[in-house]
Order: C-alpha cells, then sequence, then structure tokens
C-alpha cells in the first residue's frame, strides 16, 4: 500500500505560483529575463512561470519541482503486516535426575510408574504448551548440567529431557548448584520475567553450593523459583517373602522446609506432587501463574520511495539547465 509519511509538505507544489505573484508585484518582467542566470533559488522557480521562454522549458521545471516536493513528503510502500515474535517469559526447568527418583510409588491413571518417568511425561507436555517461551533445561544429580540453553525451539528442549535417564549424572541430590545454575543462564540475559521451576524428592546432599546461598544469589538477580516436591508419602511394603506389609514412608528424604523457603524468598510457590494426578494440576496451575503471552504484536515492513522522485527531480532541472546554456551559447 502506497503511504506518505509528511503529505503536509505537499502544499509546497503551490510555491512557484506565489512567487511569481510576489514577483510581478516586486519587480518589472524586464528584471525577470535573468532567470536562467541561477541567482537564486526564487529566480529560477519564478523562471518556470513568468519567463518568455520555450514552454517546455517551463514546464520541465515545474515537473521538476513537483518531484521535489513528492521527495520531500517521504512517499512509502507498506508491505503486509508481519506478526513478530511474541516476548514471554525464560524459563528454565531444572530435572532431579538422583537415584531416588526411580521409586515406583506414583499411581497415574490406575497404574503405578516411578517418580522420573511421570515427571519426564508430564514435563514434556507442560513444555509444549509454552509456545512464546524461551526454555531451558537443567539436569543435576551429583551436579548441575546445563542440557539445552534457553532457546524458542521447545521440541528440541523436550527432545532433550526425553533422551535423558537416571544415573547420568550420578546419584546424589545438588539442588543448589541447580539453583546457581539457572542464575548464572539468567544473568546473560535482559528478559525481566525469569522463572525457574525445579523439582527434586531429596533434599541437598551434593554440590558446590548451600541452598541458602543459592536462593540469596537467585533473589538478587530477580529470578521467581517455583519447587516441586516429588513422591508419594504412604505406600504399602511387602514383608520379608510376601508374609506381611507395611506401610511406609518414601518420601522421608525430601526436605519440604527448605522447598518453602526457596520459594517464600524468591516469589514463587512450593508445590506438592503425590500421584501423577496431583503433578498434571502443578503444571496446569503454573500455566495460571505463568501464563503464555497471547497478544502477538505486528510489524509492517516499509520501503522508502523518496529516491526516485527526488532522481527525476534533479535530472530534469539539470537537462533544463544545459539546455539553457547550450542556446546562450549558440
Amino acid at each position: 500500500m502506497l503511504t506518505i509519511e509528511w503529505p503536509y509538505l505537499l502544499a509546497m507544489a503551490v510555491l512557484p505560483w506565489l512567487f511569481a505573484l510576489f514577483g510581478q508585484k516586486q519587480a518589472p518582467k524586464a528584471q525577470a529575463t535573468t532567470a536562467l542566470k541561477l541567482q537564486g533559488s526564487h529566480t529560477l522557480l519564478t523562471s518556470a512561470v513568468m519567463e518568455d521562454k520555450p514552454k517546455w522549458q517551463s514546464w520541465l521545471l515545474l515537473l521538476a519541482w513537483g518531484l521535489a516536493v513528492i521527495a520531500c513528503s517521504r512517499p512509502q510502500w507498506l508491505g503486509d503486516p508481519v506478526p513478530l515474535e511474541r516476548q514471554g517469559r525464560d524459563l528454565m526447568v531444572a530435572a532431579d535426575l538422583s537415584g531416588s527418583m526411580q521409586v515406583q510409588d506414583m499411581e497415574f491413571k490406575g497404574q503405578m510408574v516411578d517418580r522420573f518417568s511421570m515427571m519426564q511425561y508430564l514435563l514434556g507436555q507442560f513444555i509444549e504448551r509454552r509456545e512464546g517461551d524461551r526454555i531451558g533445561l537443567i539436569l543435576f544429580a551429583d551436579a548441575a548440567y546445563l542440557q539445552a540453553p534457553l532457546t524458542f525451539d521447545r521440541p528440541t528442549v523436550k527432545r532433550y529431557l526425553d533422551e535423558s535417564a537416571l544415573g547420568l549424572v550420578g546419584q546424589q541430590t545438588a539442588i543448589g548448584d541447580a539453583i546457581a545454575l539457572g542464575v548464572k543462564r539468567f544473568a546473560e540475559l535482559d528478559n525481566p520475567d525469569k522463572v525457574l521451576i525445579l523439582m527434586t524428592d531429596g533434599t541437598n546432599n551434593a554440590g558446590h553450593f548451600k541452598v541458602a546461598e543459592a536462593t540469596k544469589l537467585a533473589k538478587q538477580a530477580g529470578v521467581k523459583i517455583y519447587t516441586i516436591g516429588i513422591g508419594a508419602e504412604s505406600i504399602q511394603q511387602s514383608g520379608w517373602l510376601g508374609m506381611r506389609t507395611r506401610e511406609v514412608n518414601p518420601s522421608k528424604d525430601l526436605n519440604e522446609s527448605a522447598l518453602k523457603e526457596i520459594a517464600a524468598q524468591t516469589g514463587g510457590h512450593y508445590f506438592r506432587a503425590r500421584s501423577g494426578e496431583e503433578m498434571a494440576q502443578i503444571y496446569s496451575r503454573l500455566d495460571q501463574l505463568e501464563p503464555v503471552a497471547r497478544d502477538a504484536k505486528m510489524w509492517r515492513p516499509r520501503t522508502e520511495l523518496y529516491p526516485w522522485p527526488l532522481a527525476g527531480a534533479l535530472g530534469l532541472t539539470l537537462l533544463v539547465l544545459m539546455m539553457a546554456r547550450g542556446g546562450r551559447r549558440g
């Protein structure tokens, strides 16, 4: 679509006639015969209307002036609207791969599955829904490792999650290192919406950072942390040779107080996932607390057209001047 940025400048098109009328009142016609001596812009413009010269020269000068006015008004061609990439959140996910994640105490759709498989399945669905966010993946056990940097390529992040396996990075639980690594990756970016989702079934017993130190770093960096404690609170365990069963707490090593403190200090929230159903509800709740950006901004590419009328105006003016000079020599 053709548009003009400064349409009010088109009013300058009448200036030659105004100069001509002014010149008729202020100077005799004899003085106008010196127009082509180029004593000033007023003389050149007046000559196009007042001068006794070949009419084609006057019309060329008027056309040149009209093209110059069009160039000054800045004509543009607007392309079709293009949606811009939506600016969502920077969301880092830290997943526990310690040995205890193999405990089969998560009930989901009538079946008992291990904690890691349940987290892997439901977290993958959560990642797929986060359109517009940059997602990163941290895996931690004895230490924390960046598996996927923050990226809009959600399918790749999900593939890395699907390819992860228990024992890949050890057997212990380095919660402090996972938080510190997430903060470090966020420090390289300027997005104010920085969210870390930390999922674990244990307590910090490995790594270089204490939980309190890492939490302080996250708070200073403006990183909001949502913590999720994974594991059932009670299961029936068979006794020796299956003679009797007893009730045990498979999550006795889960440090809920530390996870609650992490969330409270950083403005996040602590969730408890005792089953697959509860974990699914937690991810739905996170979608509500940190909604995906829906309003896409539009941008229309602009192509400047003023060089064309400007080149035409300069070319016509030079042509008239060259013709006039040649006529005087003749």
